[in-house]
């Protein structure tokens, strides 16, 4: 009876983990809020310029490569929003440091490619939230400008 009751217990727990990790919910966030976060202002300073999907940008003299940037995190204790945030900044960073590494300035063309579905927006990301993880994918070209 013991063994019964232990197993019932872990198939329950076991079922609530699956459904509770089932939520894959797809936002679509402004960037300007998560760039306007002081700490986003501080972490990307102005050491390389940032242009979203079709948004205008002076011309390239060199182009260095199209690289992504997936990044996760733990979303409780967090809104959506305020998870979604973090893991935007925390793809900004690496686009960022590679641009750096690469020996760019600027990162055009950077769009949402969560789970390889590409979104193009000047305005918004997407993010997708999850019961305990939510995640930021971004994708963009490292240039010389």
């Amino acid at each position: 009876m013991k063994i019964r009751t232990i197993a019932a217990a872990a198939a329950a727990t076991v079922l609530v983990f699956s459904v509770a990790q089932a939520r894959d919910t797809r936002l679509k966030l402004p960037i300007k809020d998560a760039m306007a976060a002081a700490e986003a202002q501080a972490k990307l300073g102005t050491d390389v310029k940032f242009f979203f999907g079709p948004q205008a940008s002076p011309q390239a003299t060199t182009t260095l490569g199209t690289y992504t940037a997936n990044k996760k995190t733990n979303f409780a204790n967090k809104s959506d929003k305020e998870g979604c945030e973090w893991a935007f900044l925390s793809a900004m960073i690496s686009l960022k440091e590679r641009a750096l590494a690469e020996g760019g300035n600027a990162v055009i063309n950077i769009q949402s490619y969560y789970k390889k579905n590409e979104f193009s927006s000047e305005t918004e990301y997407e993010c997708g939230a999850g019961a305990i993880v939510g995640g930021v994918t971004l994708r963009g070209t490292v240039v010389k400008l």
